[in-house]
């Protein structure tokens, strides 16, 4: 039986990395549906992310928050597998990621918005 040896890419120290910089990579929407993805199915390979862009743009936002320090990724073989930090996040930025995680995206937002101003 053959182990899949992981490797972890390179991500910065959390003490390091300043509110604005994870702030910056959150207010991208393709990057802020990639990490509600992946705090639905808990880690995941860039290409089982089903998102409206092409794999070597997820590849790209993947990146970016793996620089910001909101994900970490790890080599399996020739796959990288992505998932949130979310210990290492819960420390340094108390409430930040559960306060992203639960607003309400704007598209629903805007509809809900709408709905109410037709009740009156």
């Amino acid at each position: 039986m053959r182990t899949t040896e992981e490797t972890r890419l390179p991500q910065p120290d959390l003490a390091t990395v300043e509110i604005g910089t994870v702030l910056q990579a959150l207010a991208d929407p393709v990057r802020l549906q990639i990490v509600r993805l992946l705090d639905t199915v808990g880690e995941a390979p860039c290409g089982a992310l089903e998102l409206p862009v092409g794999r070597s743009t997820v590849s790209h936002h993947l990146r970016t928050l793996r620089e910001s320090g909101l994900v970490e990724t790890h080599l399996r073989g020739n796959t990288r597998v992505s998932r949130i930090r979310r210990e290492e996040l819960e420390r340094r930025f108390p409430g930040l990621l559960a306060s992203v995680l639960g607003a309400t995206p704007a598209a629903q937002a805007g509809t809900a918005a709408s709905d109410e101003e037709g009740e009156r």
